[in-house]
């Protein structure tokens, strides 16, 4: 036991004041560990119900799939003609053969969204009905394993002459 009462009384303090400084950092920590929100403008959502997409978050591509060499196939989308018309066409590839579905899905600008089924036939063409402006078509391919891969994620602009 320590005798000195200086010490002792020293010692006392060390304690509450680790203590203090451990819960102002935890504090400081919590408080660096939130999430962000902005305050800008937005887009407006008026007339849906809350969780649903609106038109424009549907008209933003995302990334597409690596389709894995052996499977390799090759979709175009064509663009856009002065109606509205979009031309998908399937170009075949080495794995043709494994292609067992093709759909090509259209979100319109207009807020619709068509989704047709394209045969697994090299040259087999749909023609999907746009808008006069900016529309998005997102084709997925499924395989004979099961696996389904987005392979176009594309927006079709519609030009006007001049």
């Amino acid at each position: 036991m320590i005798s000195d009462p200086v010490i002792q009384s020293r010692m006392h303090y060390k304690i509450p004041i680790s203590v203090v400084v451990l819960l102002f950092a935890a504090i400081v920590l919590a408080g660096c560990t939130g999430t962000q929100s902005s305050s800008g403008t937005g887009t407006s959502t008026t007339g849906s119900y809350a969780g649903s997409p609106s038109v424009a978050d549907s008209l933003v591509p995302s990334p597409t799939d690596v389709v894995p060499a052996p499977d390799a196939v090759t979709v175009d989308v064509g663009e856009k003609d002065y109606l509205g018309s979009i031309p998908v066409i399937f170009q075949g590839g080495m794995g043709q053969i494994h292609v067992v579905k093709i759909e090509a899905t259209l979100y319109r600008s207009d807020g619709q969204v068509n989704t047709v089924t394209i045969d697994n036939n090299k040259g087999a063409e749909a023609d999907l009905a746009g808008t006069k402006q900016n529309d998005r078509v997102v084709v997925y391919i499924t395989f004979d394993n099961g696996e389904r891969l987005k392979t176009n994620d594309v927006i079709s602009v519609y030009r006007t002459r001049g």
